[in-house]
Parts: structure tokens; sequence; C-alpha cells
């Protein structure tokens, strides 16, 4: 059974057992977490939303918090004598799935 949930504007398709990158959470390692925003859920029969399906959950726990790789960004402008150099690495929290309950 699969399931494609919304996070934080990002769409994902996890099943169990399934460890997922979401922006970061506000919980602390080893808490659950669950998310009712769900899409659609399939397996033998789907069953898509309109927009989410009702009565459908999917529960993880928090399995750490870290950052992602670093994003350099350059711009220049040529002939100029003008460079800016900055990184931004992006908060994220690791979530295993453990439960696909739903329609």
């Amino acid at each position: 059974m699969y399931a494609v949930i919304k996070t934080s504007g990002h769409q994902f398709r996890v099943q169990q057992g399934d460890q997922i990158r979401v922006n970061r959470l506000g919980g602390k390692v080893g808490e659950k977490v669950s998310f009712d925003e769900v899409l659609l859920v399939g397996g033998s029969n789907v069953a898509v939303g309109a927009p989410t399906v009702k009565s459908a959950r999917v529960e993880g726990v928090i399995k750490e918090h870290t950052h992602n790789e670093k994003v350099t960004i350059f711009k220049y402008m040529r002939r100029k004598n003008y460079k800016r150099t900055r990184g931004h690495k992006q908060a994220v929290t690791v979530v295993e799935i453990n439960t696909i309950t739903g329609a």
C-alpha cells in the first residue's frame, strides 16, 4: 500500500518503512507525527481525493533533525568586478513512515 501526502507545500509518495526528508517539523526525535493531507491512497484499489481522501492518515516517527547539502549561489556581472557568493543549507526533518490507513 502506498500514499501521496502533502506537507509544507511538497508532495511525497510514501510506503510503509520509507524515510522522507521534509522541511523542519516542530517535534522532538522519537515523537510520532501524522499527516492528514493524503491526496491518494493506492494498493489493490486506488482512492483519489478531491482534494484529499477523507479518513485517510499517514503516521510516522521523527528520526532526526538535520540539514540538506549546501546549495551555493553565485552571481556576477561581467566586466564590472562584481561577484557575490552565498550559501544555504535547508533545515529538514527525517521521518520514517510507519502506518498508512485510509479508504
